[in-house]
């Protein structure tokens, strides 16, 4: 009954909640990155949402432009300015997706979206991780976030799909503030972006 009724209508209002009491920090970080971006504070990119569906994620541009065509420094650290690296240092980069909860598009629990080239990719087994919304925070999130490998992040995932409840969702979210006061699991700025996934070797 939680999933996914009951748990589509307690996102839609926590995340109207969060939204309206992070107003001020949101208005205050988009003031800051319109001046640092030149007049682009956001950043959109498609992501597969449930059963792989596409949607625009939103976030607020932490890294400078770079042409598509340069594969090589698509992951290059030196792109994160000063200011992105303070807010991804508390994952406040994360803040916009709100708006992509309130959409439908996410949930505030679930396995994070990832890229669509990822798709061909997944085995049947982790291919279950688009059985449901993707969500702003997740099991694998609280379990180390990018310091464990991608092997271990997929298996919470599937995990969570599994094992979905009211509670199990509170836990996560409790223990993603926690996590966010004291940077636990957060990247260093020496690897401040999750290396790109080649598939099942």
């Amino acid at each position: 009954m939680y999933n996914p009724f009951f748990k589509r209508i307690t996102d839609f209002v926590l995340s109207l909640i969060g939204f309206l009491m992070l107003s001020p920090v949101i208005i205050i970080i988009i003031m800051v990155l319109l001046f640092v971006n030149k007049g682009k504070p956001f950043f959109f990119q498609q992501r597969p949402g449930k059963n792989g569906k596409p949607f625009n994620i939103i976030k607020f541009k932490t890294m400078t432009d770079i042409d598509s065509k340069d594969d090589q420094k698509v992951h290059n650290l030196s792109r994160v300015t000063k200011s992105g690296a303070f807010i991804r240092k508390y994952s406040l980069d994360e803040v916009l997706q709100l708006v992509n909860v309130l959409k439908g598009d996410m949930s505030l629990v679930g396995p994070r979206p990832l890229l669509m080239e990822y798709l061909p990719l997944y085995n049947d087994i982790q291919s279950k991780r688009h059985n449901i919304r993707p969500g702003i925070t997740g099991w694998a999130q609280v379990k180390g976030r990018n310091s464990i490998s991608w092997s271990k992040k997929f298996e919470y995932d599937v995990w969570y799909v599994d094992n979905v409840s009211f509670l199990l969702d509170f836990e996560i979210l409790l223990l993603t503030v926690k996590k966010v006061f004291i940077k636990e699991g957060v990247n260093s700025d020496e690897n401040i972006t999750m290396e790109v996934w080649k598939g099942n070797v």
